[in-house]
């Protein structure tokens, strides 16, 4: 009986070493490195904070952020496979993927950004600003044609009636605001939490005007267009070199919501631990954006009825914008990190 009960006890024992191999050699492999990218802005304040708390750490061997600062970088890390995750505008993630390129929606998180930030206390309309002169950052890109989009829907031809001035960024806008070059700006986060804040602090506010949040965009979009209040306008992306890995994808959305909620509960540490990662930001702005965005993350298959009408209304007014069709479903992915 004893004899008996040794045998079976082995067998056991084998069994379950047997079994426990398998799990161990069914588990994924370690990726070597994970690169996420973002631009200075919101939309990469999630991404800074996973690879700050090493939430990732087990995904890879490796795991860092990467800082693009303008279109041509971007897609030089989106086509040349600099990077893993992207956080950009989702119109350039529908254009890079139209045009062949093997990126993929995972989510979208700001849901709308744009202020018009004004030294005028009276002008809280785009009605308001004719007349006036408004700097507006990246001519023919998303909040150039945003503002135009719902100033043509009120009935503004903001080309002919508003004094329109071109800069390279959200930044030389805000500069120009500051120095009283000009009346109003169009700024997305953090400029426009940067420029509230930098017009009253001293030594500048004794130079500097008076500044206000004369514009919400997101509330004048819902206006004209009879819709929620909110603009799908950038979100995290993933490239190709994943596509054979949706374990990796689904940890990385859960990751994604993770560090969004931690941001949105501890701004002013979110803001620092970004300042300290992108110069060009004050860890006070960024949390006060984080405060007054509408920053949410939702899966890209969730969010894609409200993705479709801002395509949609792309296409009727820029094409190319989203590379000239609709995104096809391959683009849209879920939090299971599958289509």
């Amino acid at each position: 009986m004893t004899r008996r009960r040794t045998v079976l006890q082995a067998a056991l024992a084998g069994l379950a070493t047997g079994c426990a191999s398998r799990v161990l050699a069914a588990d994924p492999p370690r990726l070597p490195r994970l690169v996420l990218a973002g631009p200075p802005a919101p939309v990469s304040n999630a991404l800074i904070r996973i690879v700050d708390t090493g939430m990732l750490d087990s995904l890879a061997e490796k795991v860092e952020f990467v800082l693009w600062k303008d279109p041509d970088r971007l897609r030089a890390l989106a086509l040349q496979g600099g990077a893993d995750v992207l956080a950009m505008p989702v119109n350039v993630a529908a254009n890079l993927h139209n045009r062949g390129a093997d990126i993929r929606l995972l989510e979208v998180s700001a849901w709308g950004i744009l202020w018009i930030v004004t030294r005028d206390p009276k002008i809280s309309t785009l009605a308001d600003l004719r007349g006036h002169e408004l700097a507006v950052p990246f001519r023919g890109d998303m909040p150039d044609i945003i503002v135009n989009l719902v100033a043509r829907r009120q009935g503004i031809d903001l080309r002919k009636e508003v004094n329109l001035r071109y800069v390279a960024s959200p930044f030389d806008a805000m500069q120009l605001l500051l120095a009283r070059r000009v009346d109003s700006a169009l700024l997305a986060e953090p400029a426009a939490s940067m420029a509230l804040l930098k017009s009253a602090a001293l030594p500048l506010k004794l130079v500097a005007p008076t500044l206000y949040r004369g514009v919400d965009l997101q509330q004048e979009w819902g206006h004209v267009f009879d819709r929620p209040p909110r603009i799908p306008q950038a979100g995290i992306a993933v490239a190709g070199s994943l596509r054979e890995r949706p374990d990796a994808i689904a940890r990385i959305a859960q990751a994604c919501r993770d560090a969004l909620a931690g941001c949105t509960s501890a701004p002013l540490e979110c803001g620092e631990a970004v300042a300290r990662r992108i110069d060009l930001l004050d860890a006070e702005a960024v949390a006060e954006a984080m405060r007054t965005g509408t920053m949410r993350s939702v899966p890209a298959t969730e969010a894609r009825p409200e993705l479709e009408f801002l395509f949609s209304e792309l296409l009727r007014d820029t094409p190319a914008l989203v590379g000239g069709r609709m995104p096809p479903d391959a683009f849209y992915l879920g939090a299971s990190g599958q289509s």
